[in-house]
């Protein structure tokens, strides 16, 4: 096995322990263990158990903060050519899908988040204020194209991010009481009609579409 697939078995191993028993729950024997690999790859690789969390929290939210970044990138290259309505849905079905091809770890890492810990309030002044940041500039350039009537307020982005996070932070309990698979592409295609739904209601109706979802 080359050094790659050791680590990226390492850090699944830790991803599934996690979950099952917790970060403090799960000992680095136990990881190696899992992963079938030598204790020691995991000095070797992140230091320690914590610094292998640390490595799977950050990993995880640049990729899910670029979703978004993406689309903000790209409105300010357009010159106002595409309407932000449709960069914003563009960046909430980005979201949805990187963490559906990441769910195991999108589960870990938003139960994380809702610790009291030095790491998670390092990773909030960073990657979820930039999340933050990232949506009003969308929004305030809706409002100032004229597409939106009246400029959001705070809740618009704290009630977004709970409605993208929520699928993959309880997966058990849509599973168990509405009897779907929020991992499958079925859920992922109605539930991103759902929130293009939503969304469409703080616009005005006549920047309203229907676009095809696309990085």
């Amino acid at each position: 096995m080359n050094k790659k697939a050791s680590k990226e078995k390492v850090m699944q191993a830790a991803i599934e322990m996690f979950n099952m028993k917790g970060f403090t729950g799960s000992s680095v024997r136990d990881i190696a263990n899992r992963a079938g690999a030598n204790v020691a790859l995991i000095s070797y690789y992140f230091g320690s158990k914590q610094g292998l969390l640390e490595h799977l929290m950050t990993g995880f939210l640049e990729g899910y903060v670029s979703a978004i970044e993406v689309q903000c990138e790209k409105l300010a290259c357009e010159n106002g050519e595409e309407l932000v309505f449709d960069r914003l849905l563009k960046a909430i079905w980005n979201v949805m899908v990187y963490q559906q091809n990441n769910h195991e770890l999108a589960r870990f890492i938003h139960r994380e988040i809702t610790l009291d810990t030095t790491l998670v309030r390092e990773l909030m002044a960073s990657y979820l204020a930039k999340e933050k940041h990232l949506y009003h500039t969308l929004l305030n350039a809706a409002y100032e194209k004229g597409e939106m009537a009246t400029r959001p307020n705070e809740y618009f982005v704290l009630q977004l991010r709970g409605m993208l996070t929520m699928p993959f932070l309880h997966p058990q309990y849509i599973r168990e009481v509405y009897h779907l698979m929020p991992h499958e592409n079925h859920f992922l295609d109605q539930y991103f009609s759902e929130l293009c739904q939503w969304v469409a209601t703080h616009f005005k109706e006549c920047v309203i579409a229907v676009p095809a979802p696309e990085n």
